[in-house]
Parts: structure tokens; C-alpha cells; sequence
């Protein structure tokens, strides 16, 4: 497979793989596509100039043509860029040019310096591309964004209505309105009452080519499988249904419920003659035949409900282990599209050359390499006796494709051949944090400037992760050696294969397996296996501690110090003393109340009680505000395990880096990098 086609492949992926949990929520929440295919440009440069005339242009004409559509080009080969932009129908011509100004403005910083890069919201879609996508009038590879909650009624019934209420605002769509759009609503049923549907193509289609455009996203509906809303996007055409009112003004059409077929008769039986029965002996027969059969009936019925519960707790760990992040088969088989040749990334490693090794972890070793159009990357190499299988892979594949944010690491791609497990990630010239922060060397190059733009790179991408995302993640396994370095010590979360996915309203769950590093792990997540993403504000505290002491929160266990990072913190915090802990490459050469300040909000993450802890859209708020009054933090209470030492909970699999109370230990390894590992290296 070439370079084009596996980039091809992956910019496929990105879209059509691109099957989100929604919910309501506001035009400012944007879901971001990074193509691969055009690759990347500079800073001012001629492509970048072009891009920001498209910037200016492309908005004015939306809101000023009434058609809340424009499209464009500007510049000359090599340096021409394309665009396209489409409000939503029922937004008005002011609201519809501020939002794709602001879809230029965070595609080109999720997307940064990305040559193609599309951008949805509720109110408009854009895209640009130094390839001419215009000419063609494709609808391109549309994405699907889901709704987690199920309907209560019959699945074919809530199909069928779907179907016909979308391909009836189609017809009038594509041959009753000028500007390509229609919103219609229908009766259902007492549990869905109501079906709300929305069509729409850009305005410079035809009639018969929008109606056959709106028909092939249309046939994609059952893929929702019984979901209250879904939609499907393209660059051509969309369609959005939802069981409460999301559009403004009146439906363009309303259609009837659909009737609901009368039950089938009862068959009759065949030959059986009926014998006559006086009336007394029968009714007293009946009577008899009532007595005794009922009290059997419910002592069946009780003795299956007891047998039946207890099968269902005593298979709920081996449920649990199953899980899966994703349970949509379309996902899934998206993967396929991601897949390298297993001779690129022998070449671009050189055969995974003992030189390019940047570190190993408990499932396997971390290459560095080169592909042949000159991106680095770092090939993640499971071992053959890796506890990850292949559904495992699938479901982190599948996890990482669909989040995009500039402080998360970004998936290149996957090779499961010969094998070989291999995760191709995008490389980061400065590796992990814990490589830098605790040399004390290295740590010297991390200036306030430095710490303060990771401590607020952190929580930005782990609000998303929690707030932000139209997937709820926990991650889990937050730690320095899983947050890495671009060149520009921009940090990028990495490792979500510890990540549990969540739809809906859901936010915590108890787990029996309790996956995670300790030092990091919150105190009822270590002792009862309790998680919510307030486990991760813990894991976040403990990071803006020791980015802002230099010291490990592992490094206290030992037998020459009992007391943790955070009882140090806390104890120098209450004797007013806590510039003396700071690290010595700070101390006099960074302010002291912006210092204070964080160890402030690091403590009010580390509370024991969850409840007590900011979520991160409030960290943020407290990191960027310098008038927020933050409240009083409660002492924290650490957990720290028996044995008196540092390790890692990987279900029951071996670490790398575990040391035992005797002294012997397996291969430590420098951790110069940690890539999606669910082990430290």
C-alpha cells in the first residue's frame, strides 16, 4: 500500500469512522476531522495567506447571500486552498457568518497548520483542503454522530417512522425549497410521541442530484439502531431526526402516526372435538385446576428469578472484562481502513533497530521511525504474550480515532500483520514529562513559562475528555510518563487504553478490576474500585504537584522516608513554608503567588471526598482567573500500600518497571517515552 492510499485510507477512517454519543448541546462545541491527505503547511506561509482571504471571505458570503451557503477558492497551484461552508437552515444570516468565522478559527487550532481539515457544530459545517473537492460534488465520507439513548418502542416500528419522516423532508427539500432544506415532525407512539427529522443539501444542487444525495446518507439511518437522534453529515448533504424539538420555527410538513396493525388471531385448533360439560362441574374444575396451578406457576417463576440473579452477578466480572468502548460493528470494520504494511514500519524502524528503541513497557518496546513521506512516528510493539487482544486493540483504535484535541496524541495508524500488534503514533521530540521533570539536568529546561503551559495543557485536554467530547472518557492511568512533549512542550495526553467509554449521563461506574498506577490513583478508586472522572482530577492534582516540585509522588516510598508527596505538600502548605518544596530551578526565578496558587488548586484536586473536587471546566476557570477566590482544601488522605513500594495494577499481567520488597526487581527502563502504554517504562 503506497503513502497516498494509507493516507487516503486514514482520512477515511477519520470521517466515516466518525460515530459519536451526542447530546444537546451548544454551537460552540465543534467536532473536528484532521485529514491526512493534503499534509501540512507553515507558518506564514503562501498556503496560510490563502487560507486566511478564505477566512474572511468565506463568512462574509454565507451570512450576505441568504442562502447560508458559500464556497471558494484562492491562490494558484501549489498554494490554492478550498472551502466550503453550510448553515444550518433555520439559523438566521448574522448568526450564521460568526459561526463559521469561529469554525476557521478552531480548525486551524485543532487541525494546527493541517492542509485539510473539516469542522462540524450544530449550526454549520465547514471545510477546506488544498485538494478541489468543489469540482467534484461529492458528498465526500460522511460522519455519523449518535445519540446514546435507546428508544422504548419496537426497533422496526421506530426504523420504519424514522425512514418515512426523513425521506418525506427529503422529497420537499430536494424539489419545494430553493434554499435545499426542510424540517417535518411525526406521531409515533405513547412512549416516543413524537419524531422530529431535518434534510438538507447545499443550495447550488439540483433537485434530482440533492434528493439522490439525501437518499444514500438516509439509507445509512439503521445504523443507529434504535438510537433517540442521530445524524449523518457530509460535505453535500445532511439529515438529523431526534425525539424531542431541535430546530427553529414550524416543521415544513407533519406527517400521521402510523397505524398499528391489529393483533393476529389466536389459531384454532385442529381436530379437537370439545366434549359438553355441565356448567357447575366445569366452573368448579377450572376453579381446581386454578388452585393448583398457580401456586406452581410462582414458586417456577420465583425459583428462575433467584437463579437467574445469581447467574447474572456471579458473570458480571467476566462481563466487565469484555467491555467493550465501542459496540457499533461499523467502528470496528472502519479499523481496516487504518491499516499500514508491516514492511513500511520494518523500513521506517529499520527493522526495529535496537538504536530506535525509546523505551519499554509492560506489554512491549516503543520504536521510533520514519515513513517514507518523512513523518516521525513512535511504533508502539506489543509482545507476542501481550494480554491486549485484537478486540482489545480494536476497541483503543476506535477510542483514539474518534477524539481530537491539540493536547491529545494523535493516532497515525495500525499494522496487525505477521503477529505483529503495532500503534503508530504521531512522535513528540520531547517524550514524556517524567523523562524531563525528574533529571535534575534535564529539569532545568522546564522554566515557569514551560510548567505553567503544561499544567494548563493538561487540564484543557482532560476537560474535553470529561465535558467536552461527545464521548465521556475516564482515563484512568493519568501520569507524567503518559503525558508527552511536542517540540514546543505542548503536552498531548496519551495511553487510552485504560479508558472507560460512557454515554449519556453516566459518570461513574465500580469496577473489580482496578487498573491504574498508585501514587496516582485516588483513594475509592485504590480501595473499593470506584471511578468517575473526579478519579482523574485526583491523578491531575498529583501531576501539578510534582510538575511544580520536581519530586515523583512514587519516590517517598521507600523505608528511609514513610511520608507521600502529598502529606509533605500538605504539611509544608498548613506551616506556610511551601516555596521551600518547590523545585530548586524555580525557587527566585518564578512568581511565587501564581506558584502558591497552583499548589493551591493541586490540593483541592486531591481531596478525599469526590464530591469535594473541582471539576476541570472549574480548573480551568481557577488556572486562568486571577480573581477567583478558591476555597479552603481538606487534608488529603493517600493511599499507599503495604508492601511499601511503587507499582503498577495491570489486571494480573507483569510489569516492566515492578519492583519486589526483596530488592529484585525486573528491567528498569529510563521511560523515555510512553506511547498509549498501560504500564510505565
Amino acid at each position: 500500500m503506497g503513502t497516498a492510499a494509507r493516507h487516503r485510507g486514514a482520512s477515511t477512517l477519520l470521517a466515516a469512522g466518525l460515530l459519536l454519543a451526542l447530546a444537546p448541546l451548544a454551537a460552540a462545541q465543534p467536532w473536528p476531522l484532521c485529514g491526512t491527505t493534503g499534509g501540512n503547511y507553515t507558518a506564514k506561509s503562501t498556503y496560510q495567506s490563502n487560507l486566511a482571504q478564505l477566512a474572511t471571505a468565506i463568512p462574509a458570503n454565507a451570512s450576505r447571500q441568504g442562502t447560508l451557503f458559500a464556497a471558494g477558492s484562492a491562490g494558484s497551484i501549489p498554494d490554492t486552498v478550498y472551502a466550503l461552508a453550510l448553515c444550518r437552515g433555520d439559523t438566521n444570516a448574522s448568526a450564521c457568518g460568526s459561526c463559521v468565522a469561529t469554525a476557521f478559527q478552531d480548525a486551524q487550532q485543532l487541525c494546527a497548520y493541517n492542509k485539510d481539515a473539516a469542522i462540524y457544530y450544530d449550526a454549520c459545517y465547514l471545510r477546506f483542503s488544498n485538494l478541489d473537492f468543489l469540482a467534484s460534488g461529492s458528498n465526500g465520507s460522511p460522519a455519523m454522530l449518535m445519540n446514546t439513548q435507546s428508544v422504548s418502542s419496537p426497533l422496526r416500528a421506530f426504523e420504519a417512522a424514522v425512514a418515512a419522516l426523513l425521506n418525506a423532508t427529503a422529497d420537499y427539500a430536494a424539489a419545494n425549497s430553493s434554499r435545499r432544506f426542510a424540517t417535518g415532525e411525526e406521531g409515533f407512539d405513547s412512549s416516543n410521541p413524537t419524531i422530529y427529522g431535518l434534510t438538507q443539501c447545499t443550495p447550488d444542487m439540483s433537485p434530482a442530484d440533492c434528493r439522490s444525495c439525501l437518499a444514500s446518507i438516509i439509507a445509512m439511518a439503521p445504523r443507529f439502531k434504535g438510537s433517540q437522534g442521530g445524524r449523518v453529515i457530509g460535505m453535500r448533504c445532511n439529515f438529523r431526526y431526534e425525539v424531542y424539538s431541535f430546530f427553529s420555527g414550524e416543521p415544513s410538513l407533519r406527517l400521521q402516526a402510523p397505524s398499528t396493525p391489529a393483533p393476529a388471531p389466536s389459531p384454532t385448533p385442529v381436530n379437537v372435538r370439545p366434549t359438553a360439560t355441565p356448567p357447575g362441574r366445569s366452573r368448579n374444575k377450572t376453579g381446581i385446576a386454578a388452585a393448583i396451578a398457580m401456586p406452581i406457576v410462582a414458586a417456577v417463576l420465583a425459583i428462575s428469578t433467584v437463579c437467574l440473579c445469581f447467574l447474572w452477578r456471579r458473570r458480571r466480572p467476566a462481563r466487565e472484562q469484555t467491555l467493550s468502548y465501542s459496540s457499533n460493528a461499523e467502528d470496528i470494520e472502519s479499523i481496516d481502513s487504518l491499516l499500514l504494511d508491516i514492511s513500511t514500519l520494518r523500513a521506517a524502524t529499520d527493522n526495529f533497530a535496537e538504536s530506535n528503541r525509546l523505551g519499554e513497557g509492560g506489554f512491549g518496546a516503543v520504536y521510533k521511525g520514519v515513513l517514507p513521506d518523512g513523518q516521525e512516528i513512535a511504533v508502539k510493539r506489543l509482545s507476542q504474550s501481550s494480554g491486549q487482544g485484537i478486540q482489545e486493540l480494536k476497541n483503543e483504535l476506535v477510542l483514539v480515532a474518534k477524539l481530537q484535541h491539540k493536547n491529545l496524541v494523535r493516532l497515525v495508524g495500525v499494522c496487525l500483520q505477521e503477529h505483529e500488534k503495532l500503534l503508530v503514533y504521531e512522535y513528540m521530540a520531547n517524550r514524556s514529562i517524567d523523562t524531563i521533570l525528574f533529571d535534575p539536568e534535564k529539569s532545568k529546561e522546564l522554566d515557569w513559562g514551560k510548567r505553567d503551559k503544561i499544567i494548563n495543557g493538561i487540564a484543557r485536554g482532560l476537560q474535553y475528555l470529561h465535558e467536552d467530547s461527545q464521548l465521556k472518557i475516564i482515563h484512568r492511568d493519568l501520569k507524567a510518563s503518559n503525558v508527552l512533549l511536542d517540540s514546543d512542550y505542548t503536552p498531548k495526553i496519551s495511553d487510552f487504553g485504560l479508558a472507560r467509554l460512557f454515554g449519556g449521563d453516566q459518570s461513574r461506574e465500580i469496577t473489580s478490576r482496578v487498573v491504574g498506577t498508585y501514587g496516582y490513583m485516588s483513594p475509592e478508586y485504590a480501595m473499593r474500585g470506584h471511578y468517575s472522572i473526579k478519579s482523574d482530577v485526583f491523578s491531575f492534582g498529583v501531576l501539578i504537584l510534582e510538575i511544580l516540585t520536581g519530586r515523583r509522588s512514587s519516590s517517598s516510598f521507600n523505608f528511609e522516608q514513610s511520608v507521600d508527596l502529598l502529606s509533605l505538600v500538605w504539611e509544608h502548605w498548613t506551616t506556610g513554608t511551601t516555596v521551600e518544596i518547590m523545585d530548586p530551578s524555580l525557587r527566585g526565578k518564578a512568581p511565587a503567588e501564581l506558584m502558591l496558587k497552583c499548589v493551591h488548586i493541586g490540593l483541592l484536586c486531591v481531596q478525599d471526598n469526590p464530591v469535594d473536587r473541582p471539576m476541570m471546566s472549574t480548573v480551568n476557570v481557577m488556572l486562568s482567573s486571577g480573581t477567583v477566590s478558591l476555597q479552603a482544601p481538606l487534608k488529603p488522605v493517600f493511599f499507599i500500600p503495604k508492601s511499601g513500594y511503587y507499582s503498577t495494577i495491570s489486571e494480573s499481567y507483569p510489569t516492566a518497571s515492578q519492583s519486589t520488597g526483596n530488592g529484585k526487581s525486573g528491567a528498569m527502563s529510563p521511560n523515555e517515552v510512553s506511547i498509549t502504554e498501560l504500564e510505565p517504562r
